[in-house]
């Protein structure tokens, strides 16, 4: 039986107040469960339940490198401010995201959050 009182059940329990009202995922659904997905090293889940997750792993590990070989080296691999493109790219896939999951609820009555893969 879980412990209804814990905080930490609420934060990880805690239901999508966007859903709830609207029936709709919101761009940040699934985004949890693809967290507890990667830790756990199951990539495509993680991927499946909101691909941000992975992109922001890549994003960040593509950072580390150039910051790294660009100390190595005595001049940055990447120009600063070319970071912005990667703020777009998560951005654009949010939205795509939104969009695929939502309209395949709408349109084709499948529920991308809840159904086996």
């Amino acid at each position: 039986m879980p412990d209804w009182g814990s905080a930490l059940y609420w934060i990880f329990h805690m239901p999508c107040l966007f859903h709830l009202l609207t029936g709709l995922y919101c761009p940040g659904c699934g985004g949890t469960r693809a967290v507890k997905y990667l830790l756990q090293g199951q990539w495509a889940l993680s991927f499946r339940y909101h691909p941000l997750v992975l992109y922001g792993v890549g994003a960040l590990a593509l950072e580390l490198v150039s910051v790294l070989a660009g100390r190595v080296l005595g001049k940055p691999l990447v120009r600063p401010g070319k970071e912005i493109s990667l703020v777009y790219g998560g951005v654009v896939l949010v939205v795509v995201n939104w969009i695929v999951k939502n309209g395949a609820l709408l349109v084709l009555g499948v529920d991308l959050l809840t159904q086996p893969l």
